[in-house]
């Protein structure tokens, strides 16, 4: 026996869809690009406090569309879980532990996370301004302005004390004077003008220009009506181009009139530069300041921005988290649930391939492991499944020999009860020995003799068998014989050979067969050799008795007395009649002995019963004859003329045995010869009833043996020669006591022969 060298279908392999790659691709690409734009969003907004205020409302839309998004995925995935789940869909449970999971510790330190932040935001931006802060800002403003106030003051101080000094001075010593003033004031350029807005004089670095800068209408307007006027140029500039620019100008009017004879107004004109330092410092403080009041108009705005910001931040590492979680879940949970599924399939009995993960991870050579482990199940399977059928067939046709055997099988266990039998058994013990299984033969009505004996019988194997080696035990049994006091469910005697061996697991082998008809046959045999040895023996002095007697007769006739004579008349007749006796019942042993093989050929059987009955006339017998012939019987194949003998041993027997009854009112007295044709087996049956007192139940079992008989004069060779005749035919003969209100109203023999195959339908059943 071997395993089927077919190799079975490779497992299949299951490969994720372009759909759910490109899926998870896009959903990644997103998260990192809405993560790039709130980083740039967050700068922007944090060093362009002008952007921040015009695109407030827009950033705030944005970031609240995000997060609604953000929020509707995280609910959507929630959602699918929770359907997964009632629908009882196998591994949600798992699915749904993991992605909570994932979630809890994406949202753990998440929160934690944004807690920390919103506060760190929150009194960072209120750090950012306190009123320390202000107040500094405002001081330092403060300060520069006081120290430009004091260089403006103590520069238009002394440009009055030069003034002074000047108005008195002509025009042709003037330059040298402004000379000396510049040295004198620290300035950088003195320049003198009239009242028409003509340069006079000048010293320094105007002296080099062409057209130097000289103050408005307006500002000599406001010198000659204030007596000084100063202010600071170049300021708004400076933070431009070089500090160095920065001056302080004071313009101063003169009153003189050395020069003409008329008064005359002129102007003094001092530009000192400032230090680049205190430029600087003066203008970083008020840059400063202006951009804290720009960003404290636009504290509130900022905060919601950057707390919105962290808000959003929060819902992108949830969403990430529960994304990450249903990816990395269901990469570790489908392994796992293909392994678990695949072994409640395989616990259910399905062996089919498996799904299998490419991957070189242990999971995927795990599910790759289990799908190998599956298919040679299946293949030990089909090898288990296939010596199953082969055993099955094997025990099928040993079933179907056991069937068919006509020996009888059966199998007992240690106390002799019934495990299994075979329908031969049945048959030859005539009992359903199916509805008694499990109880012992000694247990069954008519078996309890034969079940005692068998069971003795293994038991004295047993002892025997070690001592001598035995391995089988064989025994014949006689079952329903008259010498029985158990006549059973047996309608005739049995002779049974058994057989008996022991069987594993302490079980027993009985296998016995039915030998009845053979030693009937030896029988017959033996009775046909005894009478032909009789015949030989005994009709051989039988001629010389009766011819010694005549002439013992005849040699003492008229020489004894009358008395004497009829004695020895008398006696002689006696030797007569008794060897005629004797001879008859020798050539009776001889015809038993010396039937002839049967001729088997067409034959009519009803003109052949007819024919018979012929010689017979009813006027002159006691019981009348009655035919029942069935006109639909074909030809039979047999020999006519031991057809013949057998029709007429069987009516005169049913004859006898009719006219030997006590008559009786209630039944009519007749014999009846009946053909019948039996078209399910091809067979015509020939009955003779006839209305005697039956057979006892001994002669029943007997009847076809010789020298068994009912009738006193009988030799018992009638039946014998019939059941002889049968055998030659191949047919079966029965005999049996018929029954009316359970009384004996006479018996029955019935032979069936074989019809003829070859003969038309037509013909057959015309009876031709």
């Amino acid at each position: 026996m071997s395993a089927d060298p077919r190799p079975g279908p490779p497992a299949p392999v299951l490969r994720s869809s372009p759909a759910l790659r490109w899926t998870l691709a896009i959903g990644a690409l997103t998260m990192v690009a809405i993560g790039l734009v709130l980083l740039f969003l967050l700068m922007q907004a944090t060093n362009n406090s002008e952007m921040d205020e015009r695109n407030y409302a827009r950033l705030l839309t944005i970031n609240v569309v995000v997060a609604t998004v953000l929020l509707g995925a995280i609910a959507w995935v929630g959602y699918r879980l929770l359907v997964r789940l009632r629908q009882g869909r196998f591994g949600s449970r798992l699915l749904v532990k993991l992605a909570m999971i994932f979630g809890l510790v994406g949202l753990a330190p998440g929160l934690l996370i944004y807690v920390v932040s919103y506060q760190f935001v929150s009194r960072s931006i209120e750090t950012w301004f306190d009123v320390k802060v202000e107040g500094a800002l405002e001081a330092g403003l403060n300060l520069g302005r006081v120290t430009l106030d004091t260089l403006s003051s103590d520069l238009t101080a002394k440009s009055r004390a030069a003034a002074v000094q000047l108005a008195e001075t002509s025009e042709v010593t003037v330059g040298l004077a402004l000379d000396r003033l510049v040295d004198q004031l620290g300035a950088v350029d003195v320049t003198l003008w009239n009242a028409n807005g003509t340069s006079l004089a000048s010293a320094g670095q105007s002296r080099f220009q062409l057209s130097p800068d000289k103050p408005t209408p307006a500002q000599f307007r406001a010198a000659r009506s204030e007596r000084a006027l100063s202010w600071i140029e170049g300021l708004d500039e400076a933070a431009l181009s070089n500090l160095g620019g920065v001056r302080i100008k004071v313009l101063v009017p003169l009153s003189s009139t050395v020069l003409g004879l008329t008064p005359q107004v002129r102007y003094l004109l001092v530009s000192r530069a400032l230090p680049p330092n205190l430029v600087a410092n003066a203008l970083a403080v008020e840059s400063a300041n202006r951009e804290y009041q720009e960003r404290a108009l636009g504290r509130e705005g900022l905060k919601r921005m950057y707390i919105g910001t962290l808000t959003l931040s929060l819902f992108l590492a949830v969403f990430g988290a529960v994304l990450l979680a249903v990816i990395l879940g269901d990469q570790i949970a489908r392994p796992l649930l293909m392994l678990a599924e695949g072994v409640s399939q395989v616990a259910a009995g399905d062996l089919t391939p498996k799904l299998t993960l490419q991957g070189n991870d242990e999971l995927g050579g795990l599910t790759r492991a289990f799908a190998s482990m599956t298919k040679q199940l299946a293949d030990a399977r089909q090898t288990v499944q296939h010596s199953m059928e082969q055993v099955d067939a094997a025990r099928a046709n040993l079933q179907t020999i056991l069937d068919n055997l006509t020996a009888g099988v059966m199998v007992l266990d240690a106390r002799g009860a019934i495990r299994s039998s075979n329908p031969g058994a049945a048959r030859i013990l005539q009992v359903p020995l199916a509805q008694y299984e499990g109880q012992t033969l000694a247990d069954i009505d008519g078996l309890q003799e034969f079940g005692r004996a068998v069971q003795s019988q293994f038991a004295e194997f047993l002892v025997q068998r070690a001592e001598q080696g035995l391995d089988h035990w064989q025994r014949s049994f006689e079952l329903g014989g008259s010498a029985s006091p158990q006549h059973g469910p047996f309608d005739r005697t049995l002779t049974l050979v058994a057989r008996g061996a022991e069987l594993p697991d302490d079980a027993r082998l009985l296998v016995f067969d039915d030998i009845s008809d053979i030693v009937s046959a030896q029988r017959a045999q033996a009775w046909g050799e005894v009478a032909r040895r009789l015949a030989h023996e005994i009709k051989n002095p039988l001629t010389p008795i009766q011819l010694s007697a005549e002439r013992l007769e005849m040699k003492l006739s008229g020489k004894l007395a009358q008395a004497e004579q009829a004695i020895v008349t008398k006696s002689v007749k006696t030797i007569v009649d008794q060897v005629d006796a004797m001879k008859r019942l020798v050539n009776d042993f001889r015809d038993y002995a010396r039937l002839p093989a049967a001729e088997l050929k067409p034959v009519d059987l009803n003109a052949l019963v007819t024919d018979v009955l012929h010689l017979y006339d009813n006027d002159t017998l006691t019981v009348p004859v009655r035919l029942d012939l069935d006109p639909a019987c074909p030809m039979v194949l047999g020999d006519a003329q031991q057809l013949r003998q057998v029709i007429h041993n069987l009516l005169q027997n049913a004859l006898d045995a009719s006219e030997s009854s006590r008559p009786t009112t209630t039944t009519e007295r007749s014999v009846t010869l009946r053909t019948q044709y039996q078209s399910a087996v091809d067979r015509v049956r020939l009955s003779v009833l006839d209305c005697g007192g039956g057979f006892p139940e001994r002669i029943l079992k007997r009847a076809f043996e010789p020298y068994v008989t009912t009738k006193a004069k009988g030799t018992g060779l009638g039946l014998a020669v019939v059941k002889k005749i049968a055998d030659e035919h191949g047919s079966r003969i029965d005999i049996v006591n018929r029954m009316a209100d359970g009384i004996v109203v006479g018996a029955q023999v019935s032979l069936s022969l074989a019809a003829d195959s070859s003969a038309p339908a037509a013909a057959q059943h015309s009876g031709i």
